[in-house]
């Protein structure tokens, strides 16, 4: 163990450790945690597929709260467990589809009693009273904090602290960005993950948030942001449209379908148009020049009788509408195309809007490195590529878009970091400072 290792203050004289944090990539067998809780044991819809803990080997105290961002379509929580025999402990990442906020209430009810036991048993603090000891604090961010405020506080019977979450997330992203090392990363096809290095110079950068919307917000400095911009085209009008046109019941099934997709059998390309490339603006064959641009002309052909071929002349399989109720039954039956190539189409729509919105805000404030957050990317190859090319075709290169391993969890992280003082996870805040108490 170093022999001064950088520890950070926190309220009630709890002091956080995060010397050495890493995130853990592999992990066959984790010993269990002395709350009795973790990830993997979770029942219900609770999800950390794309997510990994993030360990903090020499944290040795308590802490005395959970953070939850509850926003229109998706719940994200954050908590602190301790790996088993060893000193250290780990944040965990866990999210529940908001719909199903029972299952929530239900998974933070238990840790929270297992929080309260491990708090009283464990705790090594002497100058906190017993009482105090014991007190479990949830820091809720997100919309959901002011929707379901009453219902947490009845049932989950613990304090209750609401953040401001355009200012969670800068907090988080900025903590992630300095922090955390193998967290930040550029894509490209050729290189799918090349890790940045955390560093403190970080200001000016633009955040654009993709949740249920899309966020774009210019941060200038240590939570000194403005929101300039955003788009009501984000994850939830992806997840809306595919549940109308495909048989996808999660977010996560209609990303798989569309990472099976063909989006050319549906998309119109400028190679459509003109059967090769456009040279002269600097469009390749393969650009889409309209999305669901195909549509219209195979529907025509399916009434006239036409069988619908993919474009190595396979037939394709069909999904659509089966009730005449559906479609005016004297009209003709709309064309019917799969749910992966619809898939595909429209979340290349989706995210080429966003991307061209975010070059053009980043142009007009001069910001050159861009962060995608959200829960929208779920570290899904097919939207980081589309993003990071739409910077790097509008911006000539000049701009950079950065994607994060814990990209859905910047507002929950933020919200767990707000239980600390003014500066907390931020390298050039890490001197010893008088602890404040709440």
């Amino acid at each position: 163990m170093p022999s001064s290792p950088r520890r950070i203050p926190y309220p009630g004289a709890i002091r956080i450790n995060v010397q050495g944090a890493f995130i853990v990539d592999d992990e066959p067998s984790r010993p269990p945690s002395s709350v009795g809780l973790r990830t993997a044991d979770i029942n219900g819809n609770g999800k950390n597929t794309h997510n990994r803990d993030i360990v903090l080997p020499y944290h040795t105290a308590d802490v005395s709260h959970i953070a939850v961002d509850i926003g229109g379509s998706l719940a994200k929580l954050v908590y602190f467990t301790r790996d088993g025999d060893s000193i250290g402990g780990r944040l965990n990442f866990t999210m529940f589809e908001t719909e199903n906020v029972e299952d929530l209430f239900a998974f933070m009810s238990k840790l929270i009693s297992a929080k309260r036991q491990s708090i009283s048993e464990g705790s090594e603090e002497t100058d906190v009273t017993s009482t105090e000891k014991k007190k479990v604090y949830i820091m809720a961010t997100g919309g959901g904090a002011y929707k379901f405020y009453d219902r947490m506080r009845k049932e989950l019977d613990v304090e209750i602290c609401r953040e401001d979450e355009m200012e969670c997330l800068i907090v988080g992203l900025d903590f992630f960005i300095t922090e955390i090392p193998t967290e930040v990363f550029t894509y490209s096809e050729q290189n799918p993950m090349s890790f940045v290095e955390a560093k403190a110079d970080i200001y000016p950068y633009l955040l654009v948030n993709i949740g249920s919307g899309v966020s774009m917000i210019m941060v200038s400095g240590p939570r000194q942001f403005k929101r300039i911009g955003g788009s009501s085209l984000g994850g939830g009008t992806l997840w809306g449209l595919l549940s109308l046109l495909t048989g996808a019941k999660s977010f996560d099934e209609m990303l798989d379908m569309a990472a099976k997709g063909d989006n050319t059998n549906v998309d119109m390309l400028v190679g459509d148009i003109y059967g090769a490339d456009y040279g002269r603006i600097g469009l390749k064959s393969s650009t889409i020049a309209s999305s669901f641009g195909k549509v219209f002309k195979k529907r025509l052909e399916s009434a006239d009788g036409v069988q619908i071929s993919d474009q190595t002349g396979n037939r394709i399989e069909l999904y659509g509408a089966t009730h005449e109720n559906e479609v005016d039954v004297d009209m003709p039956r709309p064309a019917r195309f799969r749910a992966e190539d619809i898939s595909r189409s429209l979340l290349y729509a989706v995210s080429n809007n966003i991307g061209q919105i975010a070059y053009l805000q980043a142009q007009r404030y001069n910001l050159e490195h861009i962060y995608f957050g959200g829960s929208f990317i779920r570290g899904h190859p097919q939207t980081m590529n589309t993003l990071s090319y739409a910077i790097k075709f509008w911006s000539n290169s000049e701009k950079k878009a950065y994607f994060l391993r814990h990209e859905g969890y910047l507002g929950a992280v933020g919200a767990f970091l707000k239980r600390q003082p003014t500066g907390w996870g931020r390298r050039n805040s890490m001197e010893e400072k008088k602890e404040s108490t709440i």
